[in-house]
């Protein structure tokens, strides 16, 4: 059996691999960002100065040599990835705020509303699974059906149908703000149902296929239980799948907070992102284009140490 290579070196060469990762990953999200901005019609510089706002052809040539808006385009980017390179993202055009500050301000109630989501999906996802797998009857076409539901349904529309039921009728959660972790709940629920469907299928479908290998037919044979096979051994096996799925959605939680935020009148990201895109605002969008990336770089890695963690084989390659 081949001893694993654990040297430092060895060790050193793989973290450099993930930095150049990292960095191919941030510079690819940061240009292709700039770009979109770039093809979107409108000017920068009637957006800095608002509507209605009348100005001179000439104040407006001043505003745009300000900002380098003169610039060719090949100019403005190799300037753009030069402050980006320094950590500095630019300032906002229409807040004029550095745009560092105002993800900063805006991050938290984003991040609460993620984990939140994220928590609950998990949890659901797993006692649905574990409920249905491998049985059959009206609970598992109930499931199915319920699974089928949440998946085909829009965030919005799932959102729109809870505020008019918990928040409008029967008043039990506020309609919108963030005050207090009440105010979580409705949010929380309507980006983790989609998430639910999705995870609660593809971990079924694990617990199954497990199910039949030989190493549950085996503890099966010793008289252990089958609540116990399934828990113990069966769950295990099927986490693998499952975690690759939960990293690549909980990437998207950012883009779903979008609609989420917007439906509960909620403060975050969402909200900053829809008005960076509406304003043309091009530092402001590239920073949440970056920070998008960076958090696609952390899931990333973070999947890679659970799957050592849930399978030790893969410690040895």
């Amino acid at each position: 059996m081949k001893t694993p290579d654990l040297t430092v070196p060895a060790l050193l060469r793989g973290t450099a691999r993930r930095l150049a990762g990292a960095l191919a990953v941030l510079l690819g999200a940061a240009t292709v960002a700039f770009a979109a901005l770039q093809l979107i019609p409108g000017d920068p510089v009637t957006v800095m100065l608002g509507p209605g706002t009348a100005a001179t052809p000439e104040v407006k040539e001043q505003i745009r040599a300000q900002y380098g808006l003169d610039r060719p385009v090949l100019v403005q980017y190799l300037h753009y990835l030069g402050r980006l390179a320094t950590g500095d993202l630019g300032e906002s055009y229409q807040l004029q705020r550095p745009v560092a500050d105002l993800i900063g301000d805006q991050l938290l109630p984003t991040v609460q509303l993620a984990l939140a989501a994220l928590a609950l999906a998990l949890v659901l996802a797993v006692l649905a699974a574990v409920a249905t797998a491998g049985r059959r009857g009206p609970a598992r076409t109930a499931g199915s059906l319920a699974e089928l539901l949440a998946v085909s349904s829009p965030s919005y529309w799932i959102g729109i149908l809870l505020l008019t039921a918990f928040s409008f009728q029967l008043r039990i959660f506020p309609v919108a703000g963030d005050q207090d972790l009440s105010a979580l709940v409705l949010p929380a629920v309507t980006l983790a149902l989609p998430l639910t469907g999705v995870l609660a299928q593809v971990l079924r479908e694990g617990l199954e296929t497990a199910l039949g290998q030989p190493f549950a037919l085996t503890a099966r044979s010793r008289g252990l239980a089958p609540a116990a096979v399934l828990l113990r051994h069966a769950l295990r096996h099927a986490a693998a799948s499952a975690v690759t799925l939960t990293g690549w959605l909980t990437g998207s939680l950012l883009g779903g907070a979008v609609l989420v935020e917007s439906v509960f009148g909620r403060p975050g990201i969402g909200a900053l992102s829809l008005q960076g895109t509406t304003n043309k605002d091009m530092p402001l969008v590239v920073g949440l284009v970056l920070l998008s990336a960076l958090v696609f770089v952390a899931i990333s890695t973070l999947v890679d140490l659970l799957y050592l963690a849930i399978d030790p084989r893969l410690r040895s390659r």
